[in-house]
């Protein structure tokens, strides 16, 4: 087995490199490990009994001691992926790190809150059947903060069939109806792009799924393990998580421990074949033959060939303008190495404005500042979608350790085993896929099912519609019938759907029905706040333009300032807080 098969968490044809930060550290040594799962052992029954009166007490100090170290956290992060300390871009790692991590941390403390009060934690907002008979529970904004923070946004998740609007509590919170039993050793292999995946990943597995965790650390960033013992370290003194290092070796021998009962991981579909079958003519052979040679429960979050679909419609300069930035913003966010990351821009080919758009994306594209490839094999992937299309326009130079962005338009709808279409860039390319139809409602129609089944996937899908297209009766019937079609665990209007992984209330993951014979992007679901045990996709809807700026957009002045502030209020909301932040958002 490989290197890059099991300690890569997404798409990569080489070995992990040292990061900025120094030396990786040392692989923990076996008999380390095995004592590891043996302490995790000899601590999962007591965990599965703690009520949730105590664990909301244990979440308060792990909001303060994680408070403690996030200035440093999102500095090293900061260090590792090159990034200026003055640059407003640097927010970014404040962003996707310490605020996600403090705000997974507070929800689930209220929802340990909730059950200890109600039973189940507090579904916020109304609960709905559809007419199909499918219930639909409205989940953000949860707070009076969602509403300021969040101007517009709206946040629902859609059960799966057969859960019932008056039986819905029996799908919340299920291990903590009967506490006790014997509990559960999680392996937890760790993400290496975004900072906050491994932690948050972790924390669902301790607090939804009631695990005890052993925590493997990426190479790419196991620099941040001496800071994630720290800010999570009540749960290390109290017996249940480890954190532990190494590569392919110790992945694959902690994946196949007898101590170990299921396993998670944040990454490559590639990563869970060879975990579960092995690799090379073996594997192929178990594969076919429906044989895994590790049979312990697996769920995976697996990346995507994320679709933006944009809906035609009478679109202003300054519409076109917004949204141009949008749609980049949603590619370079953490310099393209994000599993939701826009790869496939879905366009009317017949709409009159699509030029412009066109033209608007490459002006913003022009302008993106350029990031270094920190993530293992960009450079190989880069030249490989490149060969593959030498007529992809570049914006940058390919110099030092930094890529240029790349955007190839036109890419033919029906072309077979098209790479664009197949294969997760995992670096700072994506296409235009235009598609012919005869009104806007019939291109709807046909891209929701272009979505479905030309491209890889099944993670998250993003739709752009101007306020003025739902007039349209047939459009509107259209968009509706969209959200019960699209195959995605994340369905996002107007907003870039990785707001989906960033609202923690709503479940983030795959759409289900992936298995390991068929994965795509994964099994199972993290984050999910509220604890529902079957849910089947999230839908979260944004006014078209959103205002103030949003901070991960890529040309966002006061990030840096704004987001470390946003971690700040998710610790310790306070309204004396929020004139700093509005004054940081006003000026974007």
């Amino acid at each position: 087995m490989t290197t890059a098969q099991l300690t890569s968490s997404e798409p990569s044809i080489e070995a992990p490199r040292a990061s900025s930060q120094g030396p990786i550290p040392a692989a923990t040594p076996q008999g380390e490990l095995d004592q590891a799962v043996a302490d995790l052992a000899r601590r999962k029954s007591e965990w599965a009994a703690v009520p949730a009166v105590e664990r909301a007490v244990l979440l308060d100090r792990l909001i303060d001691d994680f408070t403690t170290i996030s200035d440093r956290w999102a500095d090293s992060v900061r260090r590792a992926e090159g990034l200026p300390a003055d640059a407003p871009l640097s927010g970014e790692e404040w962003l996707v790190g310490p605020y996600l991590v403090l705000r997974d941390l507070r929800l689930l403390r209220d929802s340990m809150r909730q059950i200890a009060r109600d039973g189940v934690p507090e579904i916020p907002g109304p609960v709905s059947t559809r007419d199909d008979g499918q219930v639909v529970a409205r989940v953000f904004p949860s707070s009076l903060y969602d509403r300021l923070f969040f101007p517009g946004v709206s946040a629902e998740v859609w059960m799966e069939p057969g859960v019932a609007e008056d039986e819905l509590a029996e799908h919340q919170a299920a291990t903590y109806r009967d506490l006790g039993g014997e509990g559960r050793v999680s392996l937890v292999l760790g993400a290496g792009n975004v900072s906050s995946i491994g932690p948050t990943d972790a924390l669902h597995k301790l607090f939804v799924d009631n695990s005890v965790v052993l925590y493997k650390m990426h190479p790419v960033n196991a620099y941040l393990g001496p800071l994630l013992e720290g800010g999570f370290a009540a749960l290390v003194q109290r017996g249940v998580l480890r954190v532990v290092y190494g590569g392919a070796e110790e992945g694959e021998y902690l994946c196949s421990h007898d101590g170990v009962d299921d396993i998670h991981i944040t990454g490559s579909d590639r990563t869970v074949q060879a975990i579960a079958f092995g690799t090379g003519e073996e594997a192929q052979d178990r594969r076919r033959q429906r044989r895994p040679r590790v049979t312990k429960p697996i769920t995976s979050e697996l990346g995507n060939v994320s679709p933006l679909i944009v809906v035609p419609g009478h679109w202003s300069g300054s519409d076109i303008e917004y949204q141009a930035e949008n749609i980049v913003s949603s590619l370079t966010n953490n310099a393209g190495f994000n599993c939701n990351a826009t790869r496939v821009v879905i366009l009317h080919a017949s709409w009159p404005q699509r030029d412009q758009l066109l033209d608007a994306i490459r002006q913003v594209l022009g302008q993106a500042p350029q990031r270094k490839a920190f993530y293992p094999g960009a450079e190989d992937r880069f030249r490989t979608f490149l060969e593959a299309h030498p007529e992809a326009e570049t914006f940058g130079e390919h110099r030092d350790g930094h890529l240029p962005w790349a955007f190839i338009p036109g890419v033919a709808a029906d072309r077979e085993d098209e790479i664009c279409f197949q294969t997760e860039a995992f670096c700072g390319v994506f296409c235009e896929a235009p598609l012919e139809a005869a009104s806007p409602a019939q291109f709807v129609h046909k891209a929701v099912e272009f979505a479905n089944e030309k491209l890889w996937g099944n993670l998250n899908a993003t739709l752009l519609v101007h306020p003025s297209s739902r007039r349209d009766p047939q459009l509107a019937a259209a968009l509706e019938q969209a959200e019960a079609d699209l195959r995605y665990g994340t369905v996002s209007f107007n907003h870039w759907a990785a707001v989906g992984f960033a609202l923690m209330n709503t479940p983030w993951g795959a759409y289900p029905g992936n298995d390991l014979y068929d994965i795509e992007s994964g099994t199972g679901f993290v984050h999910n706040a509220h604890m529902f045990d079957r849910p089947q996709k999230a839908i979260v809807r944004s006014p078209f333009m959103a205002f103030p700026k949003p901070p991960w957009f890529v040309s966002h002045a006061t990030c840096r300032k704004l987001s470390s502030d946003l971690a700040g209020f998710e610790a310790h909301p306070s309204p004396l807080k929020l004139p700093r932040i509005f004054w940081h958002a006003l000026r974007a």
